[in-house]
């Protein structure tokens, strides 16, 4: 049986250079980077290599980078923080953001009693600027901003640089998950005014578990998990140091084949919508993902004309296949409510037809699209 991953937005494949270097540290670097020994401060120096090396890239100072298990556990931090210790009173986010967000911003609005406000997004879930500063000027209340860079469903972008500005412009600070584009897209955080932001490894061919939380110097910011003072005193725990020189490596390796695997990436979506379009009447591509200025290159959300008692057995026949691709974002891989991104921005009808993610990197090819075009056509004419 054929093997296509098209799930890549779920994870990616580690980089045969990734498991080198975090065998080798695994091997080599045992120490505590606590420790004052002489295997500690090796250990140390690994660690703040990649702190550096990661830095360099987002243009930041080392300071700013402060290592988490992942994405989730950097949203959770940020958050928190920002209302418990920076007294944010007010949050304005979208109704499509990532779980790690909604979800911990829920919990504050119970928890802290801070209010909520959620910008317009237009029919495709591109966010309503004009909407977005008119609720900005609408306060003195202290603000956060949280809107993510690339969403992780559909595929739109954020115009991370003009809502900078407008955070700037009325004073309020700025919290992006940019973990669907660090390691796809080269973002330069001296330039752009924003004061958080959240990323995994493992989404740029890196390991799971280890991600960091950019942290704009001076913020204020307080720990989220207690302890020693690993992490600037902003995240206990002894860091895993294998891990993180991974996640250094893979960001490094993503920057240097950046353009060669974009151009190679976006040949796979633009040739799967092709093949899509030629073979399948009907389909539709969901939010912006069919617009390469508006969307990641690395995604394409397919909505499918697929009656609803047939598209039951969807996921399952193309697992049967050896396909492997999403219906929503893996975090919710079993909720049994859908989709919050297609609910907020599909119409009845056609939340009642099958939706399909699939995500892509450079080790995808036209053959592999080729097949899961031939399946998905023999599935729905059988």
């Amino acid at each position: 049986m054929k093997k296509v991953y098209f799930d890549s937005a779920a994870t990616t494949k580690v980089r045969d250079e990734v498991i080198r270097c975090i065998s080798e540290v695994l091997k080599t670097e045992y120490g505590n980077p606590s420790s004052t020994h002489s295997y500690g401060r090796s250990a140390k120096s690994v660690l703040e290599n990649a702190r550096k090396e990661i830095a360099a890239y987002l243009k930041v100072t080392a300071a700013e980078i402060i290592f988490t298990s992942g994405g989730t556990e950097a949203d959770n931090l940020i958050l928190n923080s920002c209302v418990c210790d920076l007294k944010v009173t007010r949050i304005i986010t979208s109704k499509i953001e990532h779980h790690a967000v909604l979800h911990s911003i829920t919990e504050l609005e119970q928890r802290c009693g801070i209010s909520v406000e959620y910008v317009n997004l237009d029919p495709c879930g591109l966010v309503d600027y004009d909407h977005l500063e008119a609720l900005l000027k609408d306060t003195s209340e202290k603000t956060l901003v949280s809107l993510m860079h690339v969403n992780n469903e559909i595929g739109n972008i954020l115009d991370i640089e003009r809502v900078g500005q407008l955070c700037k412009k009325y004073n309020a600070l700025f919290h992006s998950d940019t973990v669907q584009s660090v390691g796809h897209y080269e973002l330069d955080f001296s330039k752009i005014p924003i004061d958080f932001a959240a990323v995994a490894a493992h989404k740029f061919h890196g390991p799971k578990g280890a991600g960091f939380a950019f942290i704009r110097k001076n913020s204020g910011l307080k720990p989220l998990i207690h302890g020693g003072s690993q992490e600037r005193g902003l995240r206990a725990g002894t860091e895993a140091v294998y891990a993180i020189a991974g996640m250094a490596e893979a960001l490094k390796l993503a920057y240097q084949h950046l353009d060669k695997e974009r151009i190679h990436i976006t040949e796979i979506k633009d040739y799967l919508k092709e093949r899509l379009t030629m073979e399948i009447p009907g389909v539709k591509f969901n939010g912006s993902c069919g617009d390469n200025e508006n969307s990641t290159y690395t995604l394409l959300n397919v909505c499918l004309p697929i009656p609803p008692e047939k598209a039951l057995m969807l996921l399952f026949q193309l697992d049967l296949n050896g396909i492997a691709c999403s219906k929503g974002s893996a975090c919710q891989s079993g909720s049994s409510n859908g989709s919050h991104v297609l609910n907020e921005i599909l119409s009845e009808v056609d939340l009642q037809k099958p939706s399909l993610r699939f995500s892509f990197s450079s080790y995808n090819t036209k053959e592999e699209v080729n097949y899961v075009v031939g399946v998905l056509k023999t599935f729905m004419e059988s």
